[in-house]
């Protein structure tokens, strides 16, 4: 009886075994991916996407902050007038969030690909550390102190990151930033799946050390010694001319307005609420800048809000109109009827109606469903290095030169975003020469170049950057709005407030980065750098 039980248990097992290995080849579809046959370069095409995606959280809040843009409509209150309204706040903590699933696929990437082989996809791994920068170097100036070396490590049993003193994550971004770029070989296969240079490992270098000079030149105000070494350090390893902008052009074919893969500010409804603000198109007025007639158009009259705003405006620059910031449709003392200068309209839209005589971005440019996003620019780069020679700094060239390389890169920079707002050769050379950088004192000279830095990144709609710079510079020198129930006692703000759900997901970290912001967790305190 024993001898059959002992049988009986190894044909169990036998059967057991066998069984096992059949559910496991039965289990196994070879049509789906897995760790060995996936291609981890998709996964940076992933977060390009998402990351030059934000512009619609951007279009909220910097876009009117900066007062490039101007809004009625009480949605935009959050950034045109500082209020907070309802549970809209939320959408100042998108960066912390969007980053932060950016980072991760980033960090799985390179995991996948040193899995596969490490070798063969040295530049994919370089190009996911200058990825991981430039993704955590928005969130971190967006909101201070944030995880970095500890970010994004689930998989490593890290659930609770510890925030980072921003000081370290400057320090650490740029050694990152310098082993990768250096790492990169372009005698190795580049990525395949690359939505900004198209595997192109000597555009990548390029943009590795423009992003570090970024990065370094965000420091003038805290430490200005550091900034300079740097700086020095990447000079003439940077963008050299427009073609290497760092663009990420989207298909309109691909739109889905719940996922979000469209061009950001490509939405009539979107469309309907905004318009160019007063003090940039007074900007571009008082130069006689050519860039006004190919970015703003005003819409013609009797166009209902709900009308097809495809149809095309006046673009003629004598007609162009800024909305001036702060006001709004509610019939009290700041109704936009109230405003300076106003110029009235016509229309059976009761919300549309007063604004049709405002400059809106233009639409054949703005207005498309598929088209470039703008992440880094060859202007940007130039009138950094314009500042660190006004600074003087040990820098290849002249301030001027920089500056009209920066202002002609510019308007040329336009053409990418449409044929239709390509301004003619001669007349850029004609603006530029007309306005030279004036360096009869150092403070002139930077005013006049990131002011210009803030108009070429506003005309581009990277209203992030054109943020996070001016908080650095300080220029172009912004009059604040002062609307009624703001929270800002009147101020721009100088940061976001941090994911709600983090209070949640990451408590303690959470509680001990927000007691060390001066003021709180509130869109008036400051960043480390921003002193």
């Amino acid at each position: 009886m024993r001898k059959w039980c002992v049988l009986g248990i190894f044909f169990l097992a036998l059967m057991g075994s066998c069984s096992k290995a059949k559910l496991d080849q039965i289990n196994t579809d070879p049509t789906k991916l897995t760790e060995s046959n996936y291609d981890p370069n998709s996964l940076l095409a992933q977060a390009q996407l998402k990351y030059a995606n934000l512009g619609y959280y951007q279009l909220l809040y910097q876009s009117t902050m900066m007062q490039l843009l101007a809004s009625t409509y009480y949605y935009y209150n959050n950034g045109d007038k500082y209020i907070n309204v309802g549970s809209f706040t939320d959408y100042q903590g998108r960066i912390f969030d969007e980053g932060y699933k950016d980072a991760s696929s980033i960090r799985e990437m390179q995991r996948l690909a040193r899995l596969k082989d490490p070798v063969a996809y040295k530049n994919l791994i370089a190009i996911g550390d200058i990825m991981f920068v430039l993704i955590l170097q928005r969130i971190t100036d967006t909101y201070g102190d944030v995880p970095y070396t500890e970010a994004v490590k689930a998989m490593q049993g890290i659930k609770y990151p510890v925030y980072d003193r921003q000081e370290d994550i400057y320090n650490q971004m740029l050694n990152d930033l310098d082993a990768a770029t250096a790492q990169l070989d372009t005698e190795k296969p580049g990525p395949t799946a690359d939505l900004f240079y198209k595997g192109d490992v000597a555009k990548w270098k390029k943009f590795g050390y423009s992003l570090m000079l970024r990065v370094a030149m965000r420091l003038t105000k805290v430490d200005p010694d550091k900034a300079r070494h740097w700086t020095e350090k990447v000079a003439d390893k940077t963008f050299t001319d427009i073609n290497d902008n760092a663009i990420m052009l989207t298909d309109a074919s691909s739109f889905n307005s719940q996922n979000g893969t469209s061009l950001a500010l490509r939405t009539f409804s979107d469309y309907l609420e905004v318009r160019w603000s007063k003090t940039l198109i007074d900007q571009l007025r008082n130069t006689n800048d050519p860039r006004l007639s190919v970015i703003g158009e005003v819409p013609k009259d009797g166009l209902t809000r709900n009308a097809d705003q495809n149809l095309s405006g006046n673009t003629d620059a004598a007609v162009q109109l800024g909305m001036p910031n702060g006001f709004d449709l509610q019939g009290g003392a700041t109704d936009i009827s109230h405003s300076p200068n106003y110029p009235g309209g016509t229309g059976s839209g009761s919300d549309f109606a007063p604004l049709g005589k405002y400059s809106r971005p233009r639409t054949a440019v703005y207005l498309k469903l598929g088209g470039p996003i703008f992440i880094l620019s060859y202007a940007e780069t130039e009138f950094l290095l314009a500042e660190a020679k006004v600074r003087g700094w040990n820098i290849s060239g002249t301030a001027k030169q920089h500056y009209i390389n920066g202002l002609t890169g510019a308007i040329q920079s336009l053409a990418q975003l449409d044929p239709s707002a390509t301004v003619d050769a001669n007349k850029i050379t004609a603006f530029v020469s007309q306005n030279p950088l004036d360096e009869s004192s150092t403070q002139t000279a930077l005013a006049s170049i990131n002011t210009q830095y803030w108009v070429a990144t506003g005309t581009n709609f990277n209203f992030i950057e054109a943020w996070l710079n001016w908080k650095r510079s300080d220029y172009p020198k912004l009059i604040p709005i002062n609307y009624k129930g703001n929270v800002t006692n009147g101020t721009i703000p100088r940061r976001m407030i941090y994911l709600s759900t983090e209070v949640l997901n990451n408590p303690q970290n959470y509680k001990d980065a927000v007691a060390k912001i001066a003021g709180g967790d509130v869109l008036t305190a400051r960043v480390w750098w921003d002193k």
